[in-house]
């Protein structure tokens, strides 16, 4: 059982400033060393943990093998003694679901898959009774090809209004036979489908189901406001913004050059990406959520590059936070973690704002996973998957590096994301069968991408229950593989050493010790692979290495990641937690 022998109850949170060796000439850091991060958060997102429920796959209530929001809301109080303070809702919106529901007909309508708009207010106001904040997921750079305005376009003249809610060009070629430009897809092919039997094409970034909305269009915008103020007034606390980095485009949608061998849209840079232009958009929506009572907040999903440019999107009068990509890339290596949250920290404290830690999504491989593989290790870019043909992951091995990383993530100041799942230390489906994979990507692909829906496939609840206790039928919309049996809730319920369990210990302690309030300070460990630092009265020492190292002095032992033989070595791929009063 993992050592958990002393709670303190009472502490002195100390005053340590943070290490900025590796800054030392960077604006950021010169920022980050005068900001003011002993005051009281502004807001309660700035040290929150908040876990993200993939709705098809978290719980289902009816037995259509797909998850709903009455599914949600019967685990509800499982998320309750899990300790965390806030649940970000993936896409529920009607939708003919061509991309898990990232493809949008009504902004304001529950999709009959996952229940009526009543069930979500039902779950919104039992989420608040229980104290748990409540954060939806907002679609804004596309929209489906059946949403009635795409609809009207198609039926409507090039240059009428209707078109103009959307990208619309004449193609090249004598008779617009090709593409207006050379954009791919981020899903694979090109980023243009043609109107049959015309000259004009459509963009689409993503999917060909997924049109791009003209967010130089004013109706756009204010059609936007509408949506948020329809969501804020039923009582959400936020927002979670899709694509947030892709809203505006160059104008005149100039040519890329693609390099030899790019194949999709996923550079991160481009005329496509992170334009000036849609920090004004934000900056509208920031005055929206203000002028609501209580804290409403915003989060961005913005791969950008250079990597400074994330602190444009989390200035003050923007988005709340942001979602630390680099961290979730980050190589299993004592050096390659120091860099990034040094630099993570620095960037966020350059605008005041909080920092935020995540290490899995519905977008990429598992953690469990991904740090089990020998030759890769870490890198988790969308779509890259692993599939049966792939090299498969030391499942034990990527289970004990994905707790003591959990033990490093929660002991981070700032707020911390758990994608569901991540509390069983659940594994990617790696060998999900190609018949049964839905991915557009995928798809368009045509199997070059194996997809994400090995990180999507539902959750067990009970090992020896029909779909793993996921819905009362054996239906599940994306099969689950045999071994998922142990990783079942009831299973680490009655287990000593579960992962689920120390993840409850882990909450706990987090807001005992004031954690994701506190200041990071670094502490030499004389060992290339070992990483410590103190946190208020909290010290925190992971050996990322596969070699055991002595045990660290100074402290009273609190929290492991694995269970110890003894406290004369801490060995590799293993994290501790240490009070030093």
């Amino acid at each position: 059982m993992p050592f958990r022998r002393k709670l303190l109850r009472s502490f002195v949170v100390a005053a340590m400033g943070l290490s900025m060796a590796s800054f030392q000439g960077n604006a950021f850091a010169e920022q980050a060393a005068g900001a003011d991060s002993s005051a009281k958060p502004a807001d309660w997102s700035r040290n929150a943990v908040i876990y993200q429920v993939y709705p098809r796959s978290f719980a289902d209530s009816d037995g259509d093998g797909i998850g709903d929001l009455p599914g949600v809301t019967s685990r509800l109080p499982y998320l309750g003694k899990l300790g965390v303070d806030a649940v970000w809702l993936s896409p529920f919106y009607k939708s003919p679901q061509a991309d898990a529901g990232y493809d949008v007909t009504d902004y304001r309508v529950v999709d009959p898959m996952f229940g009526k708009l009543e069930d979500f207010d039902e779950m919104l106001k039992k989420a608040h009774a229980m104290g748990i904040k409540i954060i939806v997921d907002l679609v804004p750079n596309h929209t489906s090809d059946e949403h009635v305005w795409f609809q009207e376009a198609l039926k409507s003249p090039p240059g009428s209004p209707e078109r103009a809610r959307y990208i619309f060009r004449d193609g090249k070629g004598k008779d617009g036979e090709l593409p207006p430009n050379n954009w791919p897809s981020v899903f694979g092919k090109a980023a243009w489908d043609r109107v049959p039997g015309e000259k004009q094409w459509y963009l689409h970034l993503f999917d060909s189901k997924q049109p791009d909305l003209n967010w130089d269009n004013p109706e756009v915008r204010a059609e936007f406001e509408k949506v948020l103020r329809f969501w804020l007034d039923r009582g959400v606390d936020g927002f979670r913004v899709d694509v947030a980095h892709g809203l505006i485009k160059v104008q005149g949608l100039p040519d890329i050059d693609i390099k030899e061998g790019q194949e999709n849209a996923g550079a991160l840079v481009g005329p496509m990406w992170d334009q000036d232009g849609v920090h004004e958009i934000y900056r509208s929506w920031r005055k929206v959520l203000d002028s609501y009572p209580g804290k409403r907040i915003m989060v961005a999903e913005a791969w950008v590059n250079p990597k400074e440019r994330l602190a444009h999107y989390i200035r003050p009068d923007e988005m709340n936070q942001a979602f630390n990509f680099d961290y979730l890339m980050t190589k299993w290596d004592a050096k390659a973690f120091k860099e990034v949250i040094d630099y993570s920290l620095a960037l966020s404290a350059s605008v005041n704002a909080p920092t935020t830690w995540v290490t899995s999504n519905h977008d990429t491989v598992r953690a469990t996973s991904r740090y089990g593989l020998k030759e890769l290790g870490a890198h988790a870019l969308p779509g890259n998957g692993i599939g049966p043909k792939s090299p498969q992951p030391d499942e034990a091995l990527g289970l004990r590096r994905a707790r003591a990383l959990a033990m490093l993530t929660m002991a981070l100041p700032g707020s911390s994301y758990i994608y569901q799942g991540e509390e069983l230390g659940l594994p990617e489906h790696t060998t999900l069968e190609a018949k049964y994979r839905q991915d557009p990507m995928f798809i368009r692909t045509k199997g070059g991408e194996i997809g994400r829906d090995g990180c999507r496939i539902p959750l067990p609840w009970k090992a020896d229950a029909p779909s793993f206790g996921f819905g009362p039928s054996n239906k599940t919309w994306l099969p689950q593989p045999a071994s998922y049996a142990k990783y079942a809730v009831d299973r680490e319920e009655s287990a000593p050493d579960s992962t689920l369990k120390l993840y409850r210990q882990i909450l706990e302690l987090r807001r005992e010790y004031k954690l994701g309030d506190g200041k990071l300070s670094w502490v030499d460990s004389g060992k290339k692979d070992v990483l410590t630092f103190d946190n208020g009265d909290v010290r925190v020492v992971i050996n990322l290495g596969e070699q055991s190292v002595p045990f660290p002095a100074g402290g009273t032992l609190v929290l492991s990641s694995e269970p110890l033989k003894d406290q004369d070595t801490l060995p590799g791929n293993t994290a501790v937690w240490l009070t030093r009063s």
